[in-house]
């Protein structure tokens, strides 16, 4: 291969860079991305960047000494629109063409959003602008603030916006928060975190509509209800960004259908990161973006599938002063054991608490609330062949 591009300069497309430098890729690297800036970190945008500890600058994944050595071409704040049927032409919104013997794409996805009118006070927290515009407003005063959607990205930016001082309400559609993840037992001890931070939690009921005519004024539920609000933060998801491989020959299906090695329907393309959907499975998770391009890339240079990505699931949270941890694969059915550590009246005690997820007398998963050090041996432990950790691992 002479060249190759990276389509999306995020923390994947970035990562896929370094990994074609360090595996020998000596040709012409393409870095195509929509927004103006260079890869930046997003997990801190709903925490230390939107309450003020961390600058632009903290957010940066590179500096000028690395993007001299990667020796790429960076093509920022241009979209890419097209990808011819044989992959080997990527069509830019400005008119151009970057040809290309092999392409990484990496262009993650877009926050949901609620259909109807744009009011002010509307945010969705996905981009650095994005953050940019919901911490000039919060800057502004005392606000009623409602959080749609009790994920990750919901709770991270109400516990946020709790300690700025605002006033938060989190409505969750499910009956609670984190369910999919975590199943209902450990699903309602987290959900205690909100109480925790002061912050009010409303589940069981969706949203029927916003309020307001220039600016939004509250948040009609389907219950009936509507909750005043200033502030208005839609966490309900993400939609993998593949609007522009419309007639191309991948296959899409809430994201890019690859193997187990991240190589799409042509061997010369690949994907990686939140639109890459890898053996059947869409991972939106900050590991997956750092390690899925070690093994793309090793991929794409060979011109076929020699290696596959084996990770084991792991997510973290930062709320309300806690570090949440999950680490595996947890199903229906699987019993639920605290190895340490304790709760108080449902919600993790001071010190946190390790849970095991165990299933036919085997460890399928673990979570941890504030207790990294032993949440991060019983992870080495799934990763050897998820047999149950003993006390003395733990």
């Amino acid at each position: 291969m002479r060249t190759v591009t990276v389509v999306g300069a995020s923390l994947s497309g970035l990562y896929a860079a370094r990994e074609l430098r360090s595996q020998g890729f000596d040709g012409r690297l393409v870095i195509v991305g929509d927004e103006p800036h260079r890869p930046y970190d997003r997990p801190p945008l709903s925490k230390d960047f939107l309450t003020g500890r961390a600058s632009e600058d903290h957010l940066a994944l590179t500096d000028d000494e690395e993007t001299t050595e990667l020796d790429a071409e960076w093509l920022l704040g241009k979209r890419a629109r097209g990808l011819d049927a044989r992959g080997r032409t990527v069509l830019l919104d400005d008119g151009r063409t970057v040809s290309t013997d092999g392409v990484v794409i990496a262009t993650g996805a877009s926050a949901r959003r609620l259909p109807g009118p744009r009011l002010t006070g509307v945010h969705t927290l996905r981009t650095l602008d994005d953050a940019r515009a919901l911490r000039d407003e919060l800057g502004g005063g005392p606000r009623q603030v409602v959080v749609i959607g009790g994920g990750f990205i919901g709770a991270e930016t109400a516990s946020s916006c709790a300690a700025l001082g605002h006033a938060v309400t989190v409505v969750e559609a499910a009956p609670l928060p984190l369910v999919p993840h975590l199943g209902a037992e450990m699903a309602a001890v987290c959900a205690a975190l909100h109480r925790r931070g002061e912050v009010d939690l409303v589940t069981g009921t969706g949203v029927a509509g916003l309020r307001g005519t220039a600016a939004v004024t509250g948040v009609a539920l389907s219950d009936g209800r509507v909750l005043p609000a200033d502030t208005v933060i839609v966490g309900i998801g993400a939609t993998p960004n593949t609007a522009w491989l419309a007639g191309s020959t991948l296959a899409l299906h809430d994201g890019v259908l690859c193997d187990d090695g991240c190589v799409t329907a042509l061997p010369q393309v690949v994907a990686v990161g939140d639109v890459a959907r890898v053996g059947g499975t869409r991972a939106e998770h900050w590991t997956s973006a750092t390690e899925q391009p070690r093994v793309a890339v090793a991929n794409l240079l060979a011109g076929r599938t020699l290696q596959t990505v084996g990770l084991l699931p792991y997510f973290w949270s930062d709320q309300y002063g806690a570090r949440i941890q999950f680490a595996g694969r947890r199903q229906d059915g699987d019993t639920v054991r605290i190895a340490e550590g304790e709760l108080a009246d449902g919600a993790p005690a001071e010190g946190g608490f390790l849970a095991l997820y165990e299933r036919d007398g085997r460890t399928t998963a673990v979570l941890s609330v504030d207790r990294p050090r032993p949440f991060m041996r019983a992870r080495r432990e799934l990763v050897r062949g998820g047999s149950r950790p003993q006390p003395a691992a733990l």
